[in-house]
């Protein structure tokens, strides 16, 4: 019998944080990068797991949630929001299966080139990330 595994609240927060963090890695988050992340998160993340909120949500808006409100508190400590991620990846690696991480990094991706392209800034977290979910 095959298990499906569950997402959790947690790891969609974390994953907010994170693309915060991709987003805020030259020091300005941009509508045009919220506005791909929420493309993404809507036709993308809401077929990865059924889980739901308490008030009957798909989960997976928790990644909109947490980097609108990293975003509206103008919170740039990306690394701190970066280092969140990974320890939970690493306390957490069975959530991480090869279609998600490579999800994780299409969206990172989409989100840092959506505003004139990718940046050094940009550049540097994203091959950090790329090397961190190759472990």
């Amino acid at each position: 019998m095959e298990t499906k595994k569950k997402l959790t609240h947690k790891f969609y927060q974390n994953l907010g944080k994170l693309f915060y963090a991709v987003a805020a890695a030259d020091r300005q988050v941009r509508d045009a990068e919220f506005d791909k992340l929420k493309t993404l998160v809507k036709n993308q993340w809401l077929d990865v797991d059924p889980i739901t909120d308490e008030f009957d949500t798909d989960a997976a808006y928790e990644i909109e949630i947490v980097f609108d409100f990293l975003k509206s508190e103008e919170r740039m400590n990306i690394y701190s929001y970066y280092k969140d991620f990974v320890d939970y990846k690493n306390e957490q690696p069975h959530l991480f299966t090869p279609e998600v991480k490579q999800l994780i990094l299409k969206t990172a991706n989409a989100i840092a080139a959506s505003f004139s392209g990718i940046n050094k800034s940009e550049l540097i977290l994203l091959a950090k990330l790329d090397m961190e979910l190759k472990k």
